[in-house]
């Protein structure tokens, strides 16, 4: 594995379903790197799920990671829930299934080529880089909105 990658990541949406955007922030050595991107018609839970994928994503090679999210879905998701939903075959503990296991199954193999901590971070607390993935997240929404 390569360096220590930081990540932040976050997700937003105007009504819930409604037009929604992800933002990550991606810190390497002294190197930024910043990234967004929107749905038309989602969920603020997917946007948060895509933010996480679309930072992985972005890493050339395995690499330890740290990740921080706003999101305790998407933290205790990966961290918790994950290893019983696919021993469930992709159904919750009330054998219903997974809500959005699309986007869990992606990041689950976007995971596996890293060495990923993942951390939650309060949002909206001032923590600047989970305040930029915000303002990211937000621009994501508003380009698809301002056409």
């Amino acid at each position: 594995m390569s360096g220590k990658v930081i990540l932040y990541t976050d997700g937003a949406c105007k009504g819930n379903p409604g037009p929604g955007g992800w933002g990550v922030v991606l810190r390497y050595g002294g190197a930024r790197k910043t990234m967004y991107g929107g749905e038309p018609h989602t969920t603020n839970n997917r946007m948060e799920l895509m933010a996480a994928i679309q930072g992985l994503k972005a890493l050339k090679r395995g690499c330890a990671v740290e990740l921080y999210t706003d999101s305790q879905y998407v933290r205790k998701g990966i961290t918790e829930w994950l290893s019983g939903w696919k021993r469930n075959g992709w159904r919750t503990s009330a054998k219903k299934p997974v809500k959005n296991d699309d986007l869990w199954r992606e990041l689950d193999l976007q995971a596996a080529n890293h060495e990923v901590n993942w951390h939650w971070v309060k949002g909206h607390a001032g923590v600047p880089d989970n305040e930029l993935a915000d303002e990211l997240a937000n621009r994501g929404v508003a380009e698809l909105m301002n056409g």
